[in-house]
């Protein structure tokens, strides 16, 4: 709907309030219910929000090692603008009007903070390009049978699985939890979130979920709104979606795999296939994978953006480590699939449930546009075995000081995302490395409280 048949909208169905929400720099939602005649007046110059909301981690504590806001600011207010195309009720909260929100600015002088404003500008050096970006993202979660009260009263320990044991794409598990699933189900493609698949993964209490493809930048609103959306159902279920990506380090850890495709503009063809070339990849598809290869070391943290990310990308864990590409496996960092012209494909493996959707997809894009705008050929050979095994062309970071210490040098991450966001989020990954190190964990006082 356009602006005037959403005010008409509003009016006819006696509307007093409506929510909003944008992603900060980790992929949360941060938001407000406003009163409909303030949505109306801010339809244009937007809604102030307080600029802290760039400026702190993922528990409100402020950076102090960030330029783009702090005290030396003074916290001033900045602009949010809600993208009408994103409109949708909620059917768990009384069909409440919602919208999502960014900090795009008319002129191009978006925050360099805004990771929606950051995939926009990807999307639209693609289309200048003359490429339509077809994208999807998949996620791994756990559920449990706890509530935030229970976990903070246990120390989240002894926490309890929704279910027992190890049942991958089981009909049992989903039929004994069938009020549950059914209603995630349910009430996501209410929420106009289309689901393409569900299913139980390895592992006890844990879901997997496919969306559907589409447009890079709804599916990356898609997947936003995907893993806010789970947690708020499963809340009315008495239950707990954590999207960690390694809660237990004796179980298999949280993919969020993004799949994507360049088509034409009017979405006649995948450029991605080629029928007689080998795995049906086009010479594009091989310089855009050549691009991600090439990049993957330089925007790693945009992937992998937390602690937490690097206790999944272990050998032997279905997520990778090397810096490998494979036809149909799921031991490399990159993986072809190529079923039918129209589902021709890259699959981007590193990501896993934790990331910031619109991050890990402009890290993804930008990247394949690179291997395409400088037509870097594809060298690194497939691997056919185990991808674990194949190091010959490196393996992936194994922390995120690391990880995020190179992006934050790399000339090359700065020419596809800007100086100013690369100085920000890496300075925020960096941040969370120092929270971390500080930090006396159960390891440690297990390991050295009596011994040392």
């Amino acid at each position: 709907m356009n602006e005037e048949q959403i005010i008409s909208y509003l009016k006819d169905n006696d509307i007093k309030k409506i929510k909003f929400a944008f992603a900060d720099i980790d992929g949360i939602l941060r938001g407000k219910v406003i009163h409909h005649k303030k949505f109306i007046d801010g339809l244009q110059d937007g809604y102030g929000f307080c600029d802290v909301v760039f400026g702190w981690d993922s528990s409100d504590a402020v950076y102090d090692n960030v330029q783009l806001t702090g005290w030396h600011t003074g916290y001033p207010d900045q602009p949010a603008r809600i993208d009408l195309s994103t409109f949708r009720t909620i059917p768990w909260q009384d069909n409440i009007p919602f919208f999502l929100a960014d900090f795009s600015k008319a002129d191009g002088n978006d925050l360099p903070a805004c990771p929606r404003s950051l995939l926009k500008r990807i999307a639209r050096q693609c289309a200048d390009m003359g490429y339509h970006p077809e994208f999807a993202q998949e996620f791994e979660w756990f559920n449990f049978r706890e509530t935030p009260q229970t976990l903070k009263e246990k120390s989240f320990t002894n926490i309890e699985t929704l279910t027992p044991g190890m049942f991958g794409y089981s009909i049992l598990r989903t039929s004994q939890q069938d009020d549950f699933y059914s209603d995630l189900f349910n009430q996501l493609l209410q929420f106009n979130i289309p689901v393409e698949g569900m299913h139980t993964e390895t592992g006890p209490g844990v879901f997997e979920a496919a969306l559907v493809h589409g447009h890079i930048l709804q599916a990356a609103d898609n997947a936003v709104l995907f893993k806010t959306a789970v947690k708020e159902i499963a809340y009315k279920h008495g239950v707990m979606a954590s999207f960690m990506a390694k809660w237990n380090e004796n179980l298999p850890g949280c993919g969020g795999h993004i799949n994507q495709s360049l088509w034409n503009k009017d979405q006649s063809k995948n450029l991605f296939y080629s029928a007689n070339a080998q795995y049906n990849m086009s010479e594009l598809h091989k310089q855009y994978l050549a691009g991600q290869l090439y990049c993957l070391p330089h925007l790693l943290p945009m992937y992998a953006p937390t602690i937490n990310s690097y206790k999944r990308l272990v050998e032997g864990a279905w997520a990778p480590t090397t810096m490998t590409w494979g036809v149909d496996t799921r031991t490399t960092a990159f993986r072809v699939l190529h079923p039918s012209e129209s589902y021709t494909r890259l699959e981007t493996r590193i990501p896993g449930a934790d990331t910031n959707p619109y991050l890990a997809m402009s890290a993804a894009l930008a990247s394949g546009l690179y291997g395409i705008k400088n037509k870097l050929s594809l060298d690194i050979p497939a691997t056919t075995g185990n991808g674990y095994l194949d190091k010959k062309n490196g393996s992936i970071a194994s922390n995120l000081h690391d990880a995020a210490s190179q992006m934050k040098e790399s000339v090359i991450a700065k020419e596809l995302f800007g100086e100013s966001f690369v100085q920000h989020f890496t300075n925020t990954r960096l941040w969370e490395w120092r929270q971390f190190a500080k930090s006396v964990t159960d390891w440690e006082l297990k390991r050295y409280f009596e011994i040392i």
